[in-house]
């Protein structure tokens, strides 16, 4: 998640490693922080592959800054992530936010749609945070209050995913 993030809005412009961390928060903050621990490893590792560039420019005071710019190498491995997403970026909610949140780059609305298709047939299994056996259990199903408002959170978020994924699938198989 957090690579994609960093080759997602890298995509648009260069950034310097503070925008950028800012930005990575903003977008994924409330669920898992970024710490510049965790963040500037990644930028070395992505640089280490070629995906990015860091250039020194001076600062708007005294100090330079450190600027990151994509690569060629680094814009066809982000469209490649997003094009083919590893199963747990489909199924997971934080990392599939990481899919939505770039896949306007993707250039082809039919790649777009074949994306949000795997995520359709991922949502349209039956499923839940609680089993009888092998049956998922619906909240009417479950006498704890706190069970039951995780089912009712999670069916009222499916639902609403559900219908924006048709109607965007809608959108894009018409050409819109």
């Amino acid at each position: 998640m957090l690579e994609l993030a960093i080759l997602g809005f890298l995509y648009g412009a260069p950034l310097h490693g503070y925008e950028l961390r800012k930005r990575i928060t903003a977008l994924t903050g409330h669920v898992r922080p970024v710490a510049e621990s965790t963040l500037y490893p990644a930028i070395k590792r992505l640089e280490n592959s070629g995906l990015l560039v860091r250039e020194t420019r001076p600062g708007t005071t005294a100090a330079p800054r450190h600027v990151l710019t994509l690569t060629g190498g680094g814009r066809a491995e982000l469209l490649r992530r997003l094009a083919h997403p590893a199963p747990g970026d489909i199924t997971d909610e934080n990392r599939w936010f990481g899919i939505l949140a770039f896949l306007r780059h993707l250039p082809d609305p039919a790649a777009q749609a074949e994306v949000l298709r795997q995520r359709l047939s991922f949502l349209e299994e039956p499923a839940s945070f609680f089993y009888e056996g092998d049956r998922p259990l619906r909240a009417e199903e479950v006498d704890d209050p706190f069970r039951q408002g995780m089912l009712t959170i999670a069916r009222a978020t499916s639902e609403a995913e559900l219908r924006w994924l048709r109607a965007t699938l809608e959108s894009l198989d018409r050409g819109v």
